[in-house]
C-alpha cells in the first residue's frame, strides 16, 4: 500500500531527526551525564535536578537506536548514559535507583518509586542487548531482585508504588506527586510488564517469567474492567478501584504491550488471549477520540469531565496501537484511524523549528506551555514509534 510505504518513510525520517535533537541537545557537558531540563523555546537549565526515569529512557533510546542504525553516537550516548546511572542513580549502600540526584550528581530524592526501578531494568536490559556488558545486566538483575523482595505483594498480587530510600512503605506514594495517593497503579504495574519482558529477552529466568504470567493475570483479573476493557488507574492493595478516571494514552499503549508480552513468553494460549483483548482495547478508545482523529488525554464518568489535551506521548502510542490492531485484524478502520493520528501528529506537534515534539495540545488547539527536556519529557514514547513501525512494516 502506498499510503503505509509513505508513512514508514515519514517514520525513519522522524526517527533521524528526533534522534539528532537529542545528540545536540542532552549531554550536559559541564557535569556529566544529560541536562534536566530545557524549555519548549531551547532555554538550557544546567542547575535542574536530573530524573531516573529521563535517564532509563535515554538508555533505552539510544540503545534501541543502535540496534536499529548501528551508529557509533548512538552507542556512544547510551554508554554515557549507563554511566551516569551506574555512577549516580545507583544507591550501593541499599540497592536500587534514587528517583532524583542533583545537577552534579549528588542524591537529591531518594525515595524508591517502583516506577522508577522497573525503567532502570528497561534500560539496562536494552544497553546489554547491544553491549554485552555484564556488569549492565547485573545491575538489572539485582534491582529486579530487590523489587521482588520489597515491592510484591504476595496476599493480592502486584506490586506496590514507593519506599523510602531503606525499602520502608512509603506514606505519600504518588508518582511525582500527581494523582491518587494509592498503593497500586496501572501506570507503574504496565511499566513494570515493560521492564521484566524486556529482561526476559536477555535473561529468561523461571522467576522472571512467573512474574510476568502473575502481571498479566493481574491485569485481566483487576485492572482492565471486563465490561468496557479500559483500566483502573488507582487501586487500594486489595485491588478495589480508587478511580473511575479513563487514561486513553494508557488503554492504548497496554493494548499492545500486553500482546508483547504475552509473545515473549512464547504461550500460544496466552498470545490468542491478548490478541483479543488488544482488539477490545483499542476499541474502547474510539470513545476518546477527537472530531480531527487526534485521542483526548483523560475522560471521568462520575462528573463527565474530559481532559481534551492532546499530549505527544499519548498520540505516540496512538499510532502503534492502531497500527497492531490492523496487524492483527487487517480492519481498515484501524489503519485509517492511524493515519489521522500520524496526520495530526505530524501538522501540530512535530516542531520543525525547535526540534523534537511539543508537549501538545489544550482542550482550546493552542499549544502547552511545556519543556522539550524534563523529568517526564523524554526521547522514549515518540522513538519508540518510529522503531516499532519500522520493526512492523
Amino acid at each position: 500500500m502506498r499510503d503505509l510505504q509513505q508513512f514508514k518513510l515519514d517514520q525513519e525520517s522522524e526517527l533521524n531527526r528526533i534522534l539528532t535533537y537529542w545528540v545536540t541537545n542532552a549531554p550536559d557537558e559541564e557535569h556529566g551525564g544529560f541536562i534536566g531540563r530545557i524549555s519548549h523555546n531551547g532555554k538550557r537549565y544546567p542547575e535542574a535536578v536530573k530524573g531516573s526515569v529521563l535517564n532509563s529512557r535515554i538508555l533505552w533510546t539510544f540503545s534501541a537506536a543502535y540496534r536499529y542504525a548501528e551508529k557509533p553516537i548512538y552507542l556512544k550516548l547510551a554508554e554515557r548514559a549507563y554511566q551516569y546511572i551506574r555512577d549516580y542513580f545507583y544507591d550501593a549502600t541499599y540497592g536500587g535507583t534514587y528517583w532524583t540526584v542533583k545537577a552534579d550528581g549528588r542524591p537529591h530524592e531518594t525515595r524508591k518509586q517502583i516506577y522508577g526501578q522497573a525503567f532502570t531494568i528497561y534500560g539496562l536490559a536494552e544497553y546489554f542487548a547491544v553491549s554485552q556488558n555484564a556488569e549492565a545486566l547485573a545491575l538489572a538483575t539485582e534491582i529486579y531482585e530487590r523489587m521482588e523482595a520489597y515491592s510484591y505483594e504476595p496476599e493480592y498480587g502486584g506490586y506496590i508504588e514507593a519506599f523510602t530510600r531503606e525499602w520502608e512503605p512509603e506514606k505519600d506514594m504518588r508518582l511525582g506527586g500527581g494523582g491518587e495517593n494509592a498503593p497500586k497503579t496501572m501506570n507503574t504495574h504496565l511499566h513494570i510488564l515493560e521492564a521484566y519482558a524486556n529482561l526476559y529477552l536477555v535473561w529468561p529466568d523461571i522467576r522472571l517469567r512467573k512474574s510476568l504470567e502473575g502481571l498479566l493475570k493481574v491485569f485481566e483479573n483487576h485492572i482492565i474492567r471486563p465490561q468496557t476493557y479500559q483500566m483502573v488507574l488507582y487501586s487500594d492493595v486489595d485491588w478495589r478501584p480508587l478511580s473511575d478516571r479513563i487514561s486513553f494514552g494508557h488503554d492504548i499503549e497496554a493494548s499492545w504491550l500486553l500482546l508483547e508480552t504475552a509473545e515473549i513468553l512464547h504461550d500460544e494460549k496466552l498470545t490468542q488471549k491478548w490478541r483479543t483483548n488488544a482488539i477490545s482495547m483499542v476499541d474502547a478508545t474510539f470513545s476518546g477520540l477527537a472530531p480531527d482523529g487526534s485521542l483526548y488525554y483523560e475522560y471521568d464518568p462520575v462528573t463527565n469531565h474530559w481532559d481534551k489535551q492532546r499530549q505527544w506521548w499519548v498520540l505516540a502510542e496512538s499510532v502503534v496501537g492502531y497500527l497492531n490492531a490492523w496487524q492483527i485484524s487487517k480492519d481498515e478502520r484501524y489503519l485509517n484511524q492511524l493515519f489521522k493520528v500520524w496526520e495530526f501528529t505530524k501538522n501540530n506537534i512535530l516542531d520543525y523549528q525547535g526540534g523534537e515534539w511539543f508537549l501538545g495540545l489544550k482542550g482550546d488547539n493552542t499549544l502547552m506551555d511545556g519543556d522539550k527536556i524534563s523529568l517526564w519529557k523524554c526521547p522514549y514514547h515518540n522513538s519508540r514509534m518510529c522503531l516499532e513501525v519500522l520493526k512492523r512494516i
